[in-house]
C-alpha cells in the first residue's frame, strides 16, 4: 500500500469482499441508503410523467390540426387574446354602453387555403340499463385526420353513419350497456348502435358519447322543443388547417374578427409579452400574473425535498456506524499486520462508496420501475393518461450521486473513530468507556431555538418560504443533535415498566452511541410525514369549508325548472319511489299574475314577486350616486374595510326562486339540519322564518311586492325608482345568525301567504335520505323523470371531494415509505448490534420467550423515541408554511377591502394531524417490535460472549 491508488484499490477490494462474506448486514445498509433514493427517484419520474409537454397537451386539444376556432360572442366585435387562447377582452371599452352580441363572421377570420373541422359540445340523457343518464354529447368526425389525438379508441370503431354512435368506456361503467347495444336519447325514439369505445386522454372519467356532426343534435333539439323541453345546448369551435402554421399574425387577424384562436404554432413558439396587444390594454388585469397561487405548493416541494436529503443522511450514518463496529475485529486485524491509521480510514470509507454506489443504483432502478408498475393506477384515481415515460438522465444521476457521495460522507465519522481504536480493543471487542458530549446537547438546544425563530419570522414577517424551509431543516438538526441527551431522559421511564421493556430501555440508554443515530433516522423521517400531513389536513379542512354545500349530506332537491307545478306531485311521488327517502318537505314559490305562468315568464298577463329591503338595510357599499358613481368610491380604505364587515354587505348565494323565499313548513327546517324550536314555533303560528337579517325591518316583518306590469317595472328601474305594485308585509322571526339555510332566504307557511293574499303554486320538494343514493337508484330516478315531460332540476349532495395532487400524493407514499422503512431498518440494524446481549440471555437460561420479547422491545424502543421526537420536529415547517399561506391570502384580502370590494375573510386554518399522529404513535412502534420478534429465533446458538 505504497500508493495512495494501490491503497485505494486494496481498500475498495476489502470493501467488496467483506460487503459480501457480511450479505445481511451489507443488505440493511444498503437498504438503509437505497429506500429514500427509491422514494426520490420514484416521485422524480412520477411527477416528470405526469407533466405533459406543450405538444401534448395540444395533441388532447386540437388533435393533428393546426388551429383551434371559437366564436366569442361578441357579434363579430373586434377582440383581444392571450396567446394560450383562453382569455379574451373586447378591443373597445363599452363603460356605459352594453356589450355587442351576436354571431361573428367565422369565414372572414379564416386564411386561404384553411380546411375546416366542425368539434360541436352539447348534453343530454340517455336510456341505460338503470333508468337515465345525463352525458356529454360531442359531434365530430373522430376518424378525420385532424382528429388524430383527441379520442383514443379502445375498441370497435368510431361512428361512419347518422345511426351510430361511439361511447367512453366511463359510460359503459357507469351505464351498464355494451359494445353493440342500442342507444336511445331521452325525447327521441330513433335508436343509434353502439359501435365503437373510447376514452378521453385528459378525463377519463367522462360520460361521453360521440356522434357523426348533426346526426343527434338536430333530430333531438326538434324532439325536445316539440315537447317544450330544453335542447342539448350544443355549441361548436371549429378544428383548422392552413399550410404553414396558423401563425400569430393570422391569430390578430381573426381576433378583429371576433374569434379567438388557439394556433399550436404560437403555443410552441408565442410572442413575446410586448407584442401582445391585450397585455398592453387598460382594461386587462391578470389575476393569475401573482405568485400566491404557487406559494404553497413550492413551500412544499422545497421543505419537504430539503427532509428527504436530510433523511438520506440520517440514515447513512447510523447504518456505517454499526457497520463499522462489527468489523472491528478486521480492522484491528489490519493494523496487526502493518496498516496505519490511513489505511483503516480508507477501508472504512471504501466501505461507503462501494455500499453507497450499489444503493443508488439498486435505488434509482426500483424507483422508476416502481413508478412504472404503478403508472395505471395513478393515471386511472387522477382520471387522466399521463405523456410517454418522462425519464430524466441528468436529473436520476444527480439523485445517484447523492447516494454515493452521502454513503462517502456517512462513513467519515466512522471512519475516524475506527482509525483511534487501539489494535487490541479492536481484536478484542472492547468499545471503551466514553463521557457524553455536553457541547452538542447545548449546540442542539441553540439550533432548535433559533430554527423555530427563523421559522417563524419567515412564516408571519417574510413572504419567502426559503425562510421556512431552512428554520425548519435547522430546527429538525438541532433536534437530532439533541437526540443523546433526550434519551437519556426517556431511560428515567424504565423504572415503571415490566423486565423486558426495562431491560430494552437500560440498553438503548447504555448503548447511546447505537441508539441515536437509529432514533435520528425514524425521527427524521417521521418529520417528513407529519410535515406533509399537516400541510395536506389544513388545506383540506381549507378547501372543505370554502365549499359552498347545497343541501346537507345526502339530501336531495327535486324542483321543477319551469311550468306551473302542476307536474310536482307525480315527481314527488317517483324520488319516494326510487331513492331512500326519509323525511319529505314539499315546497312552493310566490306567484303574480295568471295562473300557469312561469317563475321567469315573460309573457303577457305574468308578473313577478320581489323582496323589499328597507333603507336602513342597504348595505351604504353599494348606494348609486347621482352620477353613477358608487358611495364605496369615496370612502376611506378604513371605512371600507369596516362596511365590508356590515352585515348590510354580506354576500348570500342564489335562491332557488326569484324572491329568494320559499312556501313551505318545519318539515323544510328537518330536511335542513335546521336545529332551531324558536322558528318551528314561528312557522306553527303562521310567520315567516328569515334566514337574511337585511330582509326583516324593524317591525319585525318581510315586505313583497307584487309587479302585474314588467314594462313599467323595466321603465322604472331605468329611472332608478321602485317598481310599480303591490305591498304585503308578513310577520317574521329572523334565524340566529350563522344558521345554514343553504341559499334560501327565508320560509314563508302556507297559511302566512294565504293570509296575506299571496298565490303561490308548487315547485317541488326537498328530501332527506336513509342512505347515499346509489348511481343505479339515480339513473332509474332520471328515467321516471324524464317521462314526466318536465325540467327538472336534481341535485343530490355529495359533499365536499378533495382535489387529487399527484405531487402531494408522491410525497406522501415517498414520507409512508420512509417512515415504516426506516423504523424497520434502523430497528434491524440495533438489534443485529445487540446480538451479544441475546446470547448472554440465552446463556444463563432465560426463555425463548424473554428472547423474542427483549428483541421486539429493544426495536419497539427505537421506534417509540424516534416517532415521539419527530412528530414534534415535523410540525413545525407544516404549521409554518400554513401561515405563510395565512399571511399571503390576508394581504390580498385587505387590498380587495381597500379596492372597495366585498369577500368573506379568508380561512386559512392550521390543522394538527391527529389521526396520523396516532397511527404513528401506535402502528410504527408495533410494527416494529412485532417485526423484530417475529424474525428474532426463540433458541440462539450458544458462544462464548466477547469481552467487553
Amino acid at each position: 500500500m505504497r500508493g495512495w491508488y494501490h491503497s485505494w484499490r486494496a481498500a475498495l477490494r476489502i470493501a467488496r469482499r467483506d460487503a459480501w462474506r457480511s450479505k445481511g448486514r451489507s443488505f440493511l445498509v444498503l437498504a438503509m441508503i437505497a429506500l429514500p433514493i427509491v422514494g426520490v427517484s420514484a416521485a422524480d419520474v412520477t411527477v416528470r410523467t405526469s407533466q405533459l409537454s406543450v405538444s401534448d397537451k395540444l395533441d388532447r386539444s386540437i388533435g393533428a390540426a393546426d388551429a383551434r376556432l371559437k366564436d366569442d360572442g361578441y357579434g363579430g366585435a373586434a377582440i383581444l387574446q392571450n396567446p394560450e387562447g383562453d382569455n379574451s377582452i373586447t378591443a373597445e371599452s363599452f363603460d356605459d354602453q352594453p356589450y355587442p352580441d351576436g354571431k361573428a363572421d367565422l369565414d372572414a377570420a379564416l386564411p386561404p387555403g384553411a380546411r375546416v373541422l366542425k368539434d360541436a359540445t352539447g348534453s343530454a340523457k340517455v336510456r341505460t340499463a338503470h333508468g337515465s343518464l345525463h352525458v356529454e354529447l360531442r359531434e365530430l368526425t373522430a376518424t378525420d385526420p385532424m382528429a388524430e389525438g383527441m379520442l383514443t379508441k379502445l375498441d370497435g370503431r368510431f361512428p361512419d353513419r347518422d345511426d351510430e354512435v361511439a361511447v367512453t368506456a366511463h359510460f359503459l361503467a357507469e351505464s351498464g350497456l355494451s359494445l353493440g347495444s342500442k342507444l336511445t336519447f331521452r325525447g327521441l325514439d330513433r335508436p343509434y348502435l353502439i359501435t365503437g369505445v373510447y376514452e378521453l386522454p385528459g378525463a377519463l372519467d367522462t360520460s361521453q358519447v360521440n356522434a357523426l356532426p348533426g346526426a343527434v343534435s338536430k333530430p333531438l333539439d326538434t324532439a325536445l322543443a316539440a315537447g317544450g323541453l330544453s335542447g342539448t345546448g350544443t355549441s361548436a369551435t371549429y378544428l383548422v388547417t392552413v399550410p404553414g402554421g396558423f401563425t400569430w399574425n393570422m391569430v390578430e387577424h381573426a381576433n378583429t374578427k371576433g374569434v379567438a384562436v388557439q394556433s399550436r404554432a404560437v403555443l410552441l413558439d408565442p410572442p413575446a409579452r410586448s407584442e401582445v396587444k391585450m397585455f398592453q390594454h387598460p382594461d386587462y388585469v391578470d389575476y393569475g400574473s401573482s405568485s400566491e397561487a404557487g406559494t404553497a405548493l413550492l413551500a412544499s416541494l422545497a421543505t419537504v425535498v430539503g427532509l428527504a436529503m436530510l433523511e438520506i443522511c440520517l440514515l447513512a450514518g447510523p447504518a456505517f456506524a454499526v457497520g463499522a463496529r462489527r468489523s472491528r475485529r478486521q480492522l484491528g486485524l489490519v493494523g496487526a499486520n502493518g496498516g496505519d491509521r490511513r489505511h483503516i480510514r480508507s477501508i472504512v470509507l471504501a466501505g461507503g462508496l462501494v455500499i453507497g454506489a450499489a444503493a443508488a443504483v439498486v435505488g434509482t432502478v426500483l424507483g422508476v420501475a416502481l413508478t412504472f408498475a404503478l403508472r395505471p393506477w395513478l393515471e386511472d384515481w387522477l382520471g387522466q393518461r399521463f405523456g410517454g415515460f418522462d425519464l430524466r438522465p441528468l436529473e436520476l444521476l444527480a439523485i445517484a450521486l447523492v447516494a454515493v457521495v452521502t454513503g462517502l460522507l456517512a462513513a467519515i465519522v466512522p471512519a475516524v473513530t475506527a482509525s483511534r481504536q487501539t489494535v487490541l480493543a479492536s481484536l478484542t471487542g472492547r468499545r471503551g468507556v466514553r463521557r457524553a458530549s455536553r457541547v452538542l446537547p447545548v449546540i442542539g438546544l441553540v439550533a432548535v431555538v433559533l430554527g423555530a425563530a427563523i421559522a417563524l419570522y419567515g412564516s408571519v414577517v417574510s413572504d419567502q418560504f426559503v425562510i421556512v424551509a431552512g428554520g425548519s431543516a435547522l430546527a429538525e438538526l438541532g433536534v437530532v443533535a439533541l437526540t443523546p441527551a433526550l434519551v437519556g431522559l426517556f431511560g428515567r421511564a424504565g423504572r415503571w415498566l415490566p423486565l423486558s421493556p426495562r431491560l430494552a430501555l437500560r440498553d438503548a440508554v447504555r448503548n447511546r452511541g447505537r441508539t441515536a443515530p437509529a432514533v435520528a433516522a425514524v425521527l427524521a423521517a417521521v418529520a417528513g410525514t407529519v410535515a406533509v400531513a399537516t400541510y395536506q389536513v389544513s388545506d383540506e379542512a381549507q378547501q372543505r369549508a370554502a365549499y359552498d354545500a347545497q343541501l346537507p349530506h345526502g339530501a336531495v332537491s327535486a324542483l321543477l325548472a319551469e311550468g306551473d307545478g302542476r307536474e310536482a306531485g307525480a315527481l314527488r311521488d317517483a324520488v319516494r319511489k326510487d331513492l331512500p327517502v326519509d323525511v319529505t318537505a314539499d315546497v312552493g314559490r310566490i306567484t303574480v299574475g295568471r295562473a300557469g305562468c312561469g317563475m321567469y315568464s315573460d309573457a303577457e298577463g305574468c308578473g313577478y314577486a320581489e323582496v323589499v329591503v328597507p333603507k336602513a338595510n342597504e348595505c351604504p357599499l353599494w348606494k348609486i350616486g347621482p352620477d353613477g358613481s358608487t358611495a364605496s368610491d369615496a370612502m376611506a380604505p378604513a371605512e371600507r374595510r369596516k362596511l365590508a364587515r356590515d352585515w348590510r354587505c354580506a354576500s348570500r348565494s342564489g335562491g332557488v326562486t326569484d324572491t329568494g323565499l320559499v312556501v313551505g313548513d318545519a318539515a323544510l327546517l328537518k330536511v335542513l339540519k335546521i336545529d332551531d324550536p324558536a322558528a318551528e314555533r314561528a312557522l306553527a303560528a303562521g310567520k315567516a322564518v328569515s334566514f337574511y337579517r337585511p330582509n326583516v325591518d324593524e317591525r319585525e316583518q318581510i315586505s313583497i311586492r307584487q309587479v302585474t306590469d314588467r314594462k313599467a317595472a323595466e321603465e322604472a328601474s331605468r329611472a332608478e325608482k321602485p317598481a310599480p305594485g303591490t305591498v304585503v308585509a308578513l310577520p317574521a322571526y329572523q334565524a340566529p345568525a350563522g344558521t345554514e339555510s343553504y341559499g334560501l332566504d327565508g320560509i314563508v307557511p302556507p297559511a302566512a301567504a294565504k293570509a296575506a293574499g299571496l298565490a303561490t303554486a308548487p315547485i317541488g320538494a326537498y328530501y332527506s335520505t336513509d342512505a347515499m343514493p346509489s348511481s343505479p337508484q339515480r339513473q332509474k330516478l332520471d328515467q321516471d323523470v324524464d317521462q314526466l315531460g318536465a325540467e327538472v332540476m336534481l341535485h343530490v349532495e355529495e359533499g365536499f371531494t378533495g382535489e387529487k395532487s399527484i405531487v402531494l400524493l408522491a410525497l406522501t407514499v415517498f414520507a409512508g415509505l420512509i417512515t415504516i422503512g426506516a423504523a424497520g431498518i434502523a430497528t434491524g440494524l440495533a438489534q443485529a448490534d445487540a446480538e451479544g446481549d441475546l446470547k448472554t440471555l440465552a446463556a444463563v437460561g432465560a426463555p425463548p420467550r424473554v428472547r423474542r420479547t427483549l428483541s421486539g422491545f429493544q426495536c419497539g424502543v427505537v421506534a417509540l423515541m424516534g416517532v415521539v421526537l419527530g412528530s414534534a420536529a415535523g410540525l413545525l415547517p407544516g404549521v409554518g408554511l400554513r401561515f405563510t399561506e395565512r399571511r399571503s391570502e390576508e394581504q390580498w384580502y385587505q387590498q380587495l377591502l381597500d379596492q372597495g370590494g366585498t369577500a368573506d375573510a379568508p380561512f386559512v386554518p392550521v390543522v394538527i394531524p391527529w389521526q396520523t399522529l396516532a397511527a404513528l404513535l401506535v402502528l410504527v412502534p408495533l410494527g416494529a417490535a412485532l417485526l423484530a420478534a417475529l424474525v428474532t429465533r426463540s433458541r440462539g446458538a450458544l458462544a462464548r460472549r466477547e469481552a467487553d
